[in-house]
Order: structure tokens, then sequence, then C-alpha cells
């Protein structure tokens, strides 16, 4: 068997709003995307993951999608979609687009015709239950925040929406609503796009009693539901396979089993997934508004799972630790002041060298911060509003509420990419639609470039680490000392190969043991230039990482 050319690939995601202006609106366009094209490619990428670019009142930054076939009309034009495809593929590199098919916007014309009529085809599209306005279906909670359903005053029936009540779930039961899908999703196929991420993918398939929920929110109900892998298997032979498509799964709340069945190669279902628990260390006793440190002993046996029961399940992960709803690692997991240049090298030294295909975060690659926002005027995001009047009633202080929110909000990693020391960081010539980060003008992607041993040229380093080295795509994971409060360390093993990764998460130098004895090591790439060699007793800067060789 062909490996497939994805195991070697690193992906990098692109926020368009935020991402490149070029007509000083505020906001960031296509032709903006372009423009960067070089710097993606020198930085080693092999594809380009878009964030929605479809029609959207952009309720929620685009994933409240209206019409799945127009593109926004703030990021340009259709043509300005099949240069940016051209440009792309002119390049060497693919383009993978976002697509989001659990629900639609209620703006979208299928919800329209579904809500003007209980007779109307449409109708059936969405999930409906005719119950009185003060009935409500079931306790299902939304994911932003109070009930999951919404009352329509014109058909007398709610319909449901696991998101905002602008997002409207689509009826996945309904057929005839699956083969118009796949039609849409095969027409961006045909214009050459190479693959999809599936926006909370797991999710489509509900419980068709719709039972409420005495022990949640009902999200036992809806999540890697009865039908998942039959709708995925279905959509893969309708829409992913005639056209070798590649497919990231966005997966809410799941488990590895489901994953090594989504993304094992005789499922044909998908290639790989996202899962997100090991950005849950920094909840309190799972609760997400809350100002907390992480708990690194739970972030390494939470990986450790993952990489372990992936591999001998023969399914495939998808690498990261930033994106679009996270907030800015080197701020979470590291340190985004002194040794903010070394923590973001470690965090990425760690990702990077496990089993799976990484995906890099637009201005991760050079260290951006969380902007450090401290006015609930600063935010843009329905889900952090939402979360603020939430804690508002609850009696949270302004000054505790303000200091959840820089540290979890999804804002954190939706403010403008940095690209130089000019106004707004090179963004935009106007009013950024959200506000810089205040350290916008120091941290940037030209200064990353100038500087050889910056962050960027690390990236690149271990970007081009994959693409030759068996052991880091193929080898097997095994966690060291996994009850170390301050060290993440494991061996990869392929064949008679050995690498031993080994990361300090805090700001204070020590000394990790190993019971690596009569071991000669070579170091393969390290955070400093001047890393200790020596095996059995390692000392370790601040954020210090170090990947050796063993033999």
């Amino acid at each position: 068997m062909i490996e497939p050319w994805w195991k070697r690939a690193t992906v990098y995601q692109i926020y368009p709003k935020s991402f490149k202006d070029t007509t000083g609106n505020g906001l960031g366009d296509l032709q903006g995307i372009i423009q960067k094209l070089d710097y993606l490619k020198e930085l080693g990428i092999d594809m380009i993951w878009l964030t929605p670019i479809y029609a959207s009142p952009q309720n929620d930054n685009g994933y409240d999608i209206s019409n799945y076939e127009e593109i926004f009309s703030d990021y340009g034009t259709m043509a300005d979609f099949e240069q940016l495809l051209e440009e792309t593929h002119g390049r060497g590199m693919k383009l993978m687009m976002d697509i989001v098919i659990n629900h639609t916007s209620t703006a979208h014309d299928w919800f329209r015709q579904s809500r003007s009529s209980v007779d109307n085809p449409y109708r059936s599209y969405y999930i409906w239950k005719d119950t009185p306005e003060d009935e409500l279906p079931n306790n299902w909670q939304s994911k932003f925040g109070g009930s999951a359903w919404a009352y329509d005053s014109e058909t007398k029936a709610h319909y449901l929406h696991l998101f905002d009540v602008s997002q409207a779930d689509l009826n996945w039961e309904n057929s005839v609503m699956r083969a118009e899908v796949y039609e849409m999703m095969r027409r961006w196929l045909d214009k050459g796009v190479d693959g999809f991420r599936l926006d909370v993918i797991n999710l489509i398939s509900k419980n068709q009693t719709f039972p409420s929920d005495d022990k949640g929110d009902g999200r036992r109900f809806y999540t890697d539901g009865p039908r998942i892998h039959e709708y995925l298997h279905e959509m893969n032979q309708a829409v992913f396979k005639p056209y070798n498509a590649i497919t990231v799964g966005e997966m809410s709340s799941t488990n590895v089993e489901d994953c090594v069945q989504y993304t094992h190669p005789s499922s044909e279902e998908l290639d790989m997934v996202f899962n997100f628990h090991h950005l849950k260390v920094d909840y309190k006793d799972g609760e997400k508004w809350t100002n907390y440190p992480f708990d690194l002993v739970e972030l390494k046996r939470i990986l450790s799972h993952w990489q372990t029961h992936m591999h001998e399940g023969g399914g495939w992960n998808a690498l990261f630790w930033c994106n679009h709803d996270q907030p800015r690692v080197v701020s979470r997991y590291g340190d985004d002041g002194e040794y903010r240049d070394t923590a973001a090298k470690m965090l990425a030294t760690t990702i990077h060298l496990l089993k799976g295909t990484p995906y890099v975060y637009q201005g991760e690659e050079f260290g951006m911060t969380n902007p450090g926002f401290t006015s609930i005027t600063q935010y843009r995001d329905v889900e952090t509003k939402n979360a603020y009047n939430s804690l508002k009633e609850k009696g949270v202080s302004e000054e505790d509420i303000m200091a959840i929110l820089a540290q979890k909000s999804r804002d954190n990693a939706r403010t403008p990419m940095q690209w130089n020391e000019d106004a707004n960081a090179g963004f935009t010539e106007g009013e950024p639609w959200i506000p810089m980060a205040k350290n916008a003008d120091s941290i940037h992607a030209k200064a990353a470039l100038e500087k050889p041993t910056s962050v960027f040229y690390h990236y690149q380093k271990l970007i081009k680490l994959r693409k030759t080295d068996d052991l880091i795509t193929e080898g097997r994971f095994h966690l060291v000392d996994a009850a170390h409060p301050d060290v993440f360390a494991y061996v990869r093993e392929h064949g008679q190969r050995r690498w031993l990764i080994v990361s300090n998460f805090r700001a204070k130098p020590l000394t990790f043991q190993t019971s690596f004895t009569d071991v000669d090591a070579r170091i393969v790439v390290s955070t400093h230039e001047d890393s200790a060699t020596a095996i059995e007793s390692i000392a370790l800067r601040p954020y210090e990482s170090i990947v050796y060789e063993l033999s």
C-alpha cells in the first residue's frame, strides 16, 4: 500500500477575517492570502486550510453559512477564490475548505423555506418539534449557552440549534437533504479543492427519541450518534473517494474508539480527526469559563492515551495546539513574557514529533500571544459575550470575569495576523474588525524572518524533519515518567531506532533523570544551540526542549 502523502505533510490554518486585508475595510480577504502564499511556501507548508469563506451573516464568524456556493462578499469573489486555488497549486501546495454541514444559518434559503410552512418540502431538512412555546421538547443545552431549542411563532414549533440560535441543525435522517449536501460538496471538488475540514461532524446523528438528559446537557444523545459511521461512510463513497479528497473531522467530546473507526482505512470514512481533550486540562472541574492553571500530568496522560490507542488501532491523529477556537498556546501552556521564544519552540517540538499530521495556526509559527484584552468591548465572539453575561448573572466580579475571558475566549486566537512593524502590524490600513494584540508592534513575521534562530525557523526545521524521517510518521510512542510534574518526555521508536524527546514545561531550570545508561545520544533538534548531550541526567533550562537520537 502506498503511504498517503498527508502522513508527512503539515497543514496551515488560515482564519481569513484576520489574515491580511488588501482593501482597507479592516477585514482580511482572499487577495491578502494570495499575497502571502510565498511566505507559507517558505515555511514548508503542504496544505492550507481556510476557515469558512462562504456567504454568511457572520453571527459566528462564518460558521453560520447562508449560501454554500457563494463567497462572503467582504472576502472577495469567486474569481478571487479561483485565483487563490490556482496560485496555491502553482506553488505545490494544496487547499482544504472548511465546511459546516451539521447546521446552516437561519438565513439560508433552505431554512427560510423550512420555516415558511409545515407543508414545505424543506421542512424536513431541519429538526422541528411541535411543542407549545412554553414547553421545550427536551432539556438539551446549546453549546453557546441556554436551551438548544428556539420557538418559531410562524409555524408554532421549536427547531434545534446545538450552537447559536441563528444556526439551525440539519436533519441527517433525510436522505434527500444528504444527497443535496453531497452534490454541493462535489461541486467544490470539481473546482479543484483538495479536501474538507468537517466542522463538528460527529454531531450530525441524533438519538431520534430526543430524550431529556437526567445526567447533563444532552450531548450524550448526539455525540458520536447512532448513525454517524453510516453517514460518514456514505459521504466518503459519494464525495471523498471518487476525488481522492483529503478529510479531517472536528470531533466534539469524542472518544478514541470511535476515532479509530472514523480514520481506519478499512472504514472508508475520514483520513484524520481533531479531538480536544488535551485542551481541557485548564478547565476547573470540567468547566471552561474558569481561570485555572493547566495540569501537565493530565495533559501527558491524555496525549499518551490518544497516541497509543490510535497507533494500536490503525487510526490517525490531527496534531495541534492552536486554532480559531482555542487561546494561543504560548500564553496557555508556555510563557508569553521573558521565555516566549523558547516556550514557543518547546511547544512546537512536543506536538510535531508525535504521530499524526500537524496543523499550524496562523501566527503560531512566530509565537503570537493572547492579546491581553481588559474590557468586554474589545471582544467580538458570541460565545464570549454569552459567557460574560452568564458570569455576571452568577455574581462573578468584573475583574475575575476579565481574567477568565483573557484566558479562555476564542477571540484570543482571532486578533489580526502580525506581519511587520507598520500600523496595525501590517494587517490593514483601516480599522481592524477586532483590536490588535498589545505586543503587535514587536512580535511579527518580519522580525521572525530576519532572525536565524527565531521560532519561525524552528517550525521550518520540524516541518522538514517530518518529510524525511519514517520514525516520526510510523514510530510507536512511549511516555517517560508519567508522573513528573514539570517535564513531558517520550520516546518514539521505529525498527531499531529510538528518539527521546524531553521538554521542560516550566520557567525554571531543572535536572531530569532518565533510565538511559550506557547509551550514546546525538541531538537531532533543540530549542537551544548548546543543549546538553549527557543523556542519563539532563540539565534543562526554562522551557528547553531537546530531541535525542539514541544508539
